[in-house]
């Protein structure tokens, strides 16, 4: 099914709005941005792919203006509750032997992008917060894909060919992440592994399921009170410490990301509440990924280089975790790492100048061949929490200055987790079986029977510059075959009008 032009204007709209928001431009294309309420309404009527969007740019105190925010935020908890038939018929759907809650409030506490949570209590007296999925959430998750995999197929002539690959990988990732977080069975399990991994993390509250009370359809959870973290009036009148909450917040997800892998892939200010002693409740367990080692282990390379200013190592690891490519030039991925670590380490600077000298860099380094692996963008999502977060609470809050620090401080114990440390004393007791192994590679060279193993990256770029190379060829072929068509057919100067094109375009592209 072919998504509506009307549907795909407004898409490409809230695109372009974005867009000239955070480049501070006036027009693009000759078209002026949506202001920020237009911009809100046609984020929800898009759906819930745009929704996501939107509360990642919510956190971005640095990239927009109050106005925008004001607005962004609001689609955390102003979507349009479902209507009465429909949270009568999910209800029955997820409670067929009826309701076994001895109060359930019909007006929903939140109405989420996915499903809305209402007030629930036991006969005991129990509160519960319980989730209800949408009706017909699937088919509107695989209509707002199909919105943004055709906008990725128009604009795909415009990215480069490592970062077109790396968004049509996003996509396929997005896709996936979305398809799960339907479903409040696999939501409640995600929680129960959170529970296992981080229950007793010191400044953080994790809910606690109801098994008996939960399936694909709902999801019965303990009820947890508190204000949102970006609410900046109920942290001030509260007793909560921001600096407290924000570097348990750091903290967490340092534990999530470099230790021990289980990862919260939505991390939104609509997600975590503050409690008066500063602690945090994180809510929302739809989207959990597990980090591989190797992306873990390149990103506690990448932390130990940047807080060392080891810029060779640091390319080295960009390269491992892959938002580079590895053909890309070292000497030109340390220039825009140095120059990127000048601007965010001078405390002279304002955020707003800060953000605008990194976007010149970035203008400079266009075409330096970076990657989005699927990983890192969930990475980059608990990035600018912080960093929103931050620069909300924080005048001239530096990442850098602010948060390396903690990282700094965990590598220890993320080293030992990840297996780097007792990988030494392994290998050592393993130094038998190397010897062992580098003889068999010497014998292969000396018999001319080594075989060489190429990095994906290199196999693609292989490919691409054969495909490159073929398609002029193929075209020649083409236009030789028509040509010979045309002499069967008696239109002699078709046939040899065809024949010289296409033998030009095979000697061109043979020599």
């Amino acid at each position: 099914m072919i998504p509506s032009p009307g549907r795909f204007c407004k898409a490409f709209r809230v695109l372009l709005t974005v867009f000239c928001v955070v480049r501070r431009r006036g027009r693009f294309l000759l078209l002026r941005p949506q202001g920020p309420a237009e911009l809100r309404r046609a984020i929800l009527e898009l759906g819930v792919s745009f929704m996501k969007l939107a509360q990642v740019l919510a956190t971005r105190a640095d990239f927009f203006t109050e106005e925008y925010l004001a607005e962004l935020r609001t689609i955390h908890d102003e979507m349009e509750p479902m209507p009465a038939e429909d949270l009568r018929r999910q209800f029955a759907r997820a409670y067929p032997d009826g309701s076994p809650f001895a109060v359930f409030d019909e007006r929903p506490l939140a109405s989420a992008t996915i499903g809305q949570v209402h007030h629930a209590k036991l006969p005991d007296g129990t509160r519960l917060a319980v989730k209800i999925r949408r009706r017909g959430i699937e088919r509107r998750v695989r209509e707002d894909l199909r919105i943004l995999r055709l906008a990725l197929a128009l604009f795909r002539p415009f990215f480069s060919r490592a970062t077109r690959n790396s968004l049509e990988a996003v996509l396929l990732e997005f896709d996936a992440m979305l398809r799960r977080e339907c479903d409040m069975a696999r939501e409640r399990d995600n929680l129960e592994r959170f529970r296992r991994l981080y229950g007793g993390f010191t400044g953080v509250v994790l809910p606690r399921s109801y098994p008996e009370l939960s399936s694909k359809a709902a999801l019965a959870m303990s009820y947890e009170e508190g204000f949102r973290i970006d609410d900046r009036r109920a942290m001030a009148s509260s007793g909560a410490d921001f600096r407290v909450v924000l570097n348990t917040v750091i903290e967490f997800y340092t534990e999530q990301m470099l230790v021990k892998g289980d990862f919260h892939c939505d991390p939104h200010p609509g997600n975590i509440l503050v409690r008066d002693d500063s602690t945090i409740v994180l809510l929302d367990f739809g989207m959990v990924k597990r980090l591989p080692e190797s992306t873990r282990v390149a990103m506690i390379e990448l932390v130990k280089a940047a807080n060392e200013r080891d810029f060779d190592q640091y390319v080295a690891a960009c390269k491992r975790l892959g938002v580079v490519t590895r053909q890309a030039p070292d000497e030109l991925v340390r220039e825009f790492a140095e120059r990127m670590f000048s601007i965010f380490e001078n405390e002279a600077l304002s955020a707003s100048s800060m953000q605008e000298l990194a976007w010149g860099v970035l203008e400079e380094m266009q075409d330096l061949p970076f990657k989005l692996p699927q990983e890192v963008v969930y990475v980059m999502r608990a990035s600018s929490l912080v960093e929103g977060l931050g620069t909300t609470y924080i005048e001239n809050f530096n990442g850098i200055k602010d948060v390396l620090p903690v990282l700094k401080g965990n590598l220890r114990r993320a080293l030992g987790r990840s297996g780097l440390l007792p990988t030494l004393a392994g290998e050592a007791r393993d130094l038998p079986l190397t010897v062992r192994r580098a003889k068999s590679v010497l014998q292969g060279l000396a018999e001319e029977e080594l075989a060489v193993r190429l990095h994906g990256d290199t196999i693609s770029e292989l490919v691409h510059a054969f495909l490159d190379r073929l398609r002029p060829a193929a075209l020649g072929l083409v236009l030789v075959a028509v040509g010979l068509a045309a002499a069967l057919l008696d239109t002699a100067w078709a046939a040899w009008t065809l024949l010289a094109l296409g033998a030009v375009r095979l000697w061109t592209a043979l020599r």
